[in-house]
């Protein structure tokens, strides 16, 4: 097959159907005989640009293609790609404007900015590929994926999260969710920027911070819970010990004093698996003032309440709840997990007694992240009571502070969960 020289491009353009056809034959020809070349476990990047230049003139040889230099650098560009980096996910890994990648198959690419989705323009050449990428970044972690371990969920050098599965479970082909993560982490003044967080809100949160106060952060899947403990964690004075528990490392925090910590799952063997649990168990045993976790999803809530009814006030955690009493009714579930004994009435006082806050955040109809309601918790005649103290008014599309809600608001008139 011979391929007519194309004039370079003024700029870049979408592809045409050629240089497609050319760079998925190219592809399968340089990566079939570079695997089997030992070049490719060198560290020498210069040294791999050298073998796939020589594989792709080699190829224009047997097929007598003739490429011009723009489209040599392209294939060479994509390929190195592929061989030490992520393929064609390279480029959106490196956008900083990009905040979730998307893979449902080798067809169906897509991507997260400000809150709305969009569709890609890459593609995979098949199911293969997405498996050859995904087990590259899956490598340094001492993981595999394949029919008998279809899940795998790990975090990548830059802090990015990411959960694959793979057939038999994924019907249509590997699927792949990236979660990325800024380098800076987001400023309160880049919140009030946006419009996520009121002056008043965040002065509030400013306060109860300092004070101490135990917060839960309650939101959907991506609706910024983890940013918003960032931020409240910038709030904390340096001269407290920090400890902080996680499943995949997220948390960006910049104060003096803070211990990190991170759950393990099990390795190949099915043993090694250290839980949010333990780790929670652990950081009581090592001196902090402040114990924040990540996220709460199970049985080590029970321990977090405790700690915050002993003596550790100013922690923090996030759970995924529609509301703030959603939020009561996750948490009674997940003690009633732990092994917990006591009644439900009991669990309940002991959630009121230990928390003081629940902040409530979600995404506007524009995708907009947005602090929509803050409700304090109290437990009054053995019963525990939630109050609002900003709520999201849909009249005025703003959050405001609750008619007769203060600072210190602790009136009885509240609502009965």
């Amino acid at each position: 097959m011979k391929l007519m020289e194309r004039k370079a491009p003024s700029k870049q353009v979408a592809p045409t159907d050629d240089y497609e056809k050319l760079k998925s034959d190219m592809h399968k020809f340089v990566i079939d005989r570079i695997e089997d070349d030992k070049i490719i476990y060198d560290d020498n990047q210069r040294k791999l640009e050298e073998a796939i230049s020589a594989y792709i003139r080699q190829y224009c040889r047997i097929y007598e293609a003739t490429i011009d230099r723009e489209t040599f650098n392209s294939l060479e560009k994509h390929l190195l790609n592929e061989i030490v980096g992520f393929g064609p996910l390279q480029g959106l890994l490196e956008d900083p404007t990009i905040n979730d990648i998307l893979i449902n198959g080798p067809h169906s690419i897509y991507i997260e900015r400000a809150g709305v989705l969009e569709k890609a323009n890459i593609r995979f050449l098949d199911n293969r590929h997405v498996l050859r990428v995904i087990r590259r970044m899956i490598s340094p972690l001492g993981r595999r994926i394949d029919e008998s371990s279809p899940i795998v969920d790990g975090r990548l050098e830059d802090g990015s999260r990411i959960n694959a599965i793979v057939p038999p479970l994924a019907l249509d082909g590997p699927c792949l969710s990236i979660r990325k993560f800024r380098k800076d982490p987001l400023t309160a003044q880049e919140l009030l920027a946006t419009g996520s967080i009121s002056e008043e809100v965040l002065e509030y949160l400013t306060n109860a911070v300092a004070n101490r106060t135990n917060i839960l952060i309650s939101g959907a899947t991506g609706s910024g819970k983890t940013t918003l403990l960032n931020i409240l964690s910038q709030f904390i004075p340096n001269t407290e010990r920090i400890v902080t528990i996680e499943d995949a490392a997220e948390l960006q925090l910049r104060n003096g004093h803070v211990v990190r910590l991170e759950t393990r799952p099990e390795n190949n063997e099915g043993v090694g698996e250290v839980s949010a649990r333990e780790l929670v168990k652990n950081a009581l045993r090592m001196r902090p003032d402040r114990i924040i976790v990540g996220e709460s999803r199970g049985g080590e809530i029970l321990d977090v309440l405790q700690a915050m009814n002993t003596g550790h006030n100013g922690s923090m955690s996030t759970v995924h709840a529609n509301s703030a009493r959603d939020a009561i009714t996750r948490l009674e579930m997940m003690v009633g997990i732990s092994g917990f004994k006591g009644t439900g009435d009991l669990i309940l006082k002991m959630i009121g007694s230990a928390l003081d806050l629940i902040v409530h955040i979600g995404r506007k109809s524009d995708g907009r992240r947005c602090v929509l309601q803050i409700s304090e918790l109290h437990v009054i005649n053995n019963e525990l009571t939630l109050k609002d103290i900003f709520a999201y008014d849909d009249a005025s599309r703003k959050v405001l502070r609750v008619d007769g809600a203060k600072n210190t608001a602790r009136s009885a008139d509240m609502a009965h969960i």
